[in-house]
């Protein structure tokens, strides 16, 4: 029979589960980076370095060294997605940390500057960390957002049924097509013709596909001027276009979700990168 403790102990688990890692542990992560962040910035002012404040002196390998360990570890985050667990360290315990002390990087990699910045190679992995941390930024926002949009579009349909969906519907213009003047079948056949997925880029962000030969089919048949058939086909080439209209608003809420990960994980690459060329350089010339 179970305790309660055991009830206690599924209680704290399911609140657990429906928290949010940016509110993990009541924000714990976040008042660390906060707290962070304003010891550098009055130790910055406090501090009296000669002549004046920049990567090469103490105070800035200090900062330097903080950001460079920090750095290491945020990047550590996708291995450690393949070992969930639960605990002080569970997948949403580093997500949060990754998140709020990625953001104070922001003002330690600034301050170990010294705002000593130019065309160079340390200059270089500032901009690279701070390119990684503005397209973490953009893949918070849209990973708090999206996904409800995402659920609310499908309609409790998977990718696969809205696929089969917009086939059926296919299959029913095709045989409703038959009475069809060539003219008319052939804008029809044109539409049903084109590959849905095969989109740039751009449409795929933007959800905008100016040459959607369904819509053009359907400014074929204008209403008022129909007979019996063509009015059959004008009715499924408008569920056709509001199937694809679903498709793509998945098609776009996915590709926004995934597009930021084309950029934050080859630049957090560069990033190390050039932080090791950063600190060889130091060393180098030290």
């Amino acid at each position: 029979m179970a305790s309660s403790a055991d009830f206690e102990q599924a209680e704290k688990r399911r609140d657990t589960d429906h928290e949010s890692f940016l509110s993990h542990k009541r924000m714990r992560w976040l008042k660390i980076s906060v707290a962070l962040c304003l010891i550098v910035i009055t130790s910055y002012f406090l501090v009296d370095v000669e002549p004046r404040h920049n990567g090469g002196t103490w105070y800035g390998y200090t900062l330097g060294t903080i950001g460079v360990i920090l750095i290491i570890w945020l990047s550590l985050l996708g291995i450690r997605k393949r070992n969930i667990t639960e605990g002080k360290w569970s997948l949403k315990a580093w997500t949060s940390a990754h998140v709020y002390l990625g953001l104070a990087l922001v003002v330690i990699g600034t301050m170990h500057t010294g705002f000593q910045l130019g065309w160079n190679v340390h200059t270089l992995a500032w901009a690279l960390m701070m390119l990684v941390i503005v397209t973490g930024i953009y893949g918070v926002v849209v990973y708090a957002t999206l996904p409800r949009s995402l659920s609310i579009n499908m309609r409790e349909m998977t990718r696969a049924q809205m696929v089969e969906g917009l086939a059926a519907i296919d299959r029913q213009i095709a045989a409703a097509a038959q009475p069809l003047g060539r003219k008319e079948a052939d804008v029809v056949i044109a539409a049903l013709e084109q590959d849905v997925f095969r989109a740039g880029l751009l449409a795929r962000l933007t959800g905008k596909y100016p040459r959607c030969k369904t819509k053009r089919a359907i400014k074929a048949f204008p209403a008022g001027s129909l007979n019996k058939a063509e009015e059959k086909v004008s009715t499924l080439l408008a569920r056709r276009n509001s199937q694809l209209s679903q498709i793509r608003r998945h098609m776009r809420y996915k590709a926004l979700l995934e597009i930021w990960l084309f950029i934050h994980i080859p630049a957090t690459i560069a990033l190390i990168a050039a932080l090791a060329a950063h600190i060889v350089s130091v060393f180098y010339y030290w």
